[in-house]
Order: C-alpha cells, then sequence, then structure tokens
C-alpha cells in the first residue's frame, strides 16, 4: 500500500479508503468485519463512513457496527483514520440535522457513542447547509477539537466557492481549516476539474474520491448484474454511454487491467488526490482492486482515456472566452 498526505495536514493516509455504507444494509457483521480486517492487514488505514450509513436497517447503524469491530480489539482503533460525517437527517426533529452548532455539537457526540471511540480523526460536513453561517460552524468545530473529539475537519460535495469561503474565514482565525474535501468524481463525471479541483489545490485541500466507478458503469460490462448495477436506471445510463464504455473496456482488454482497477489507477494519478474510496460489498470486490496503487500509466493511455472520457476544463474556460 502507499500513502499520502491528507492536504496540509501531516496526517498520511492510504491511497485507497475503505468506504462503508454497504456495511448492515448489503453486507452483514461477520463479512463486513472480514473486509474490514483484510484491509487493514494490506495496509488500508483509510475507514470512511457517515452517520446516516445504514439505509433500511436506519440510521447509524453502520457507525455501530464499526463500533462492534472496535470494540472486539481495541488495537485497532490506533491502526485506522477514522472519518466520519455530519449533516444528514438523523430523524424527524426539524434541528436533528444540517450544520447548525448545536446539531453538529449533538452529531459529533451521538457518533462518538455508536463508534465507542474518544475521538474522530476526520470530520466532513457532508453537505452544504446555506442556512448556517461560516463563523457559526467554525465555532462549533473549534470547540470540538478544544474537547479533544475531532482532530481535523473536512468537507463533502462542497462547490469551490464555498471551499474558498470556509477557508479564508479560517484563515484569518489562523485555524487549520478545511484539510480535505471528499468530492463525487470520476471518469465520467468530471464536472469537479473545472472548480473543485483548482479550489482544492490552492487551499492545501486534499480530495478524496466517492463513486470512483460512477456507479458501476466504470465497472464493466461483466459486473452489470450486481446490486444497483442492475437497476432499470443504470441498465438505461450505460445503454445512453454504451459505444464510449465499449471503447473503455477495448483499452482495458489491451492494457490487461479490469475497469475498476483502470477508473481506480486513474484517479490517482489526477491532481490533488489523496485517496479514493472503494467500497466492497464482498471480500472478493475487495481483493480485486487491493493492487491499484501499483498501477503505473503512462502518458499515452491517460491521454486515450481523456479522449474516450473528454475534461470538461479549467472554469471559466470551460464556458467562457
Amino acid at each position: 500500500m502507499k500513502y499520502r498526505q491528507l492536504g496540509r495536514s501531516a496526517l498520511r493516509v492510504s491511497e485507497l479508503c475503505l468506504g462503508t455504507m454497504n456495511f448492515g444494509p448489503r453486507t452483514e457483521q461477520p463479512e463486513a468485519f472480514e473486509i474490514l480486517n483484510a484491509a487493514v492487514d494490506a495496509g488500508i488505514n483509510f475507514v470512511d463512513t457517515a452517520n446516516q450509513y445504514g439505509g433500511y436497517l436506519g440510521v447509524g447503524t453502520t457507525e455501530t457496527l464499526l463500533g462492534a469491530w472496535f470494540k472486539e480489539d481495541p488495537g485497532r482503533r490506533d491502526r485506522v483514520v477514522l472519518a466520519t460525517k455530519v449533516h444528514e437527517p438523523m430523524s424527524d426533529d426539524i434541528n436533528d440535522r444540517g450544520l447548525s452548532a448545536r446539531h453538529i455539537q449533538q452529531a459529533c457526540d451521538a457518533s462518538l457513542r455508536r463508534l465507542g471511540v474518544e475521538h474522530i480523526d476526520l470530520y466532513q460536513m457532508h453537505h452544504i447547509d446555506r442556512s448556517a453561517p461560516v463563523d457559526e460552524i467554525w465555532q462549533a468545530m473549534d470547540r470540538l477539537i478544544a474537547q479533544g473529539k475531532i482532530t481535523y475537519v473536512g468537507s463533502s460535495n462542497f462547490p469551490g466557492w464555498f471551499i474558498a469561503q470556509a477557508n479564508e474565514r479560517a484563515r484569518a482565525s489562523h485555524r487549520l481549516g478545511l484539510v480535505a474535501e471528499q468530492s463525487l468524481y470520476n471518469l465520467i463525471e468530471r464536472r469537479a476539474e473545472m472548480e473543485v479541483v483548482p479550489a482544492c489545490e490552492a487551499y492545501g485541500v486534499g480530495l478524496i474520491i466517492w463513486s470512483p466507478l460512477a456507479g458501476g458503469l466504470l465497472a464493466g460490462s461483466a459486473a452489470t448484474t450486481e446490486g444497483r448495477r442492475s437497476t432499470p436506471d443504470a441498465q438505461s445510463a450505460r445503454e445512453q454511454r454504451k459505444d464510449q464504455l465499449d471503447q473503455y473496456e477495448l483499452l482495458c482488454d489491451e492494457l490487461n487491467l479490469s475497469p475498476s482497477a483502470l477508473a481506480l489507477a486513474w484517479l490517482l494519478h489526477r491532481p490533488g488526490v489523496v485517496s479514493t474510496i472503494i467500497g466492497p460489498g464482498t471480500m472478493a470486490q475487495l481483493t480485486t482492486v487491493l493492487d491499484v496503487p501499483d498501477i503505473e500509466l503512462d502518458a499515452g493511455v491517460l491521454e486515450r482515456l481523456d479522449e474516450i472520457f473528454p475534461p470538461c476544463g479549467p472554469a471559466p474556460e470551460a464556458y467562457a472566452w
């Protein structure tokens, strides 16, 4: 496994981050524990979750499962850089959501209880809250840091303008500010390159990538019968991009790489990317991507990928002269 610094922090995380959204609703506890153990043994030290994860089993389920894993062997906690998130609704209570200082404090305390840990390494805002003043957010995060409950602050699904605003406000108060942004980014969905990637590079914010396989479209035609990849919407999306995806799979065959491996490796060659999330639902899905950090793509391959999946280009040139 290879490691990179998390933005401008000194913390080092594995280039593959274990996403846990499947744990609980799709992957039951015994296999989830097996995946966690295998991932850590393979050198993955970065585990990402969210307080809302749990699907039909209910919010908080995935954090509770992780808490049971930590409890089984308390030494595991020191081997893992633990990340979770706040923002999404946790109940019908009007205040049990968003980024008010009150909710941030209460949500963090609840996550700590479910996870059975004393602190969270990376506390991420799951989405922007347009009603929450930036100063209120930083007040809440400062308090959590002072209480020893969190170490670093990150964002997820933030636009470039809010990454800039949040870090300028942090800089004015001599705070470290955001060190990471978890963003949607893959060969098909490249709009992050216009504003989000440049903002992250300018402010030393490390990019953590979610949905690196575009909901399974980049996993290859052989994988389209699995889980959400087999839904009518997924099948329709694949049909709309059939020519493009056929070209992609031909390139994968030439390189003797699986479509999933190439998609993940491409991201690790992109500017600003620190780690890409993998969300295996089974042990087999985990083992097939563990060698991704060792894949080297030359300039010719990167150019061919740009031909198949054209980049958006930087802002404002992407949409103006």
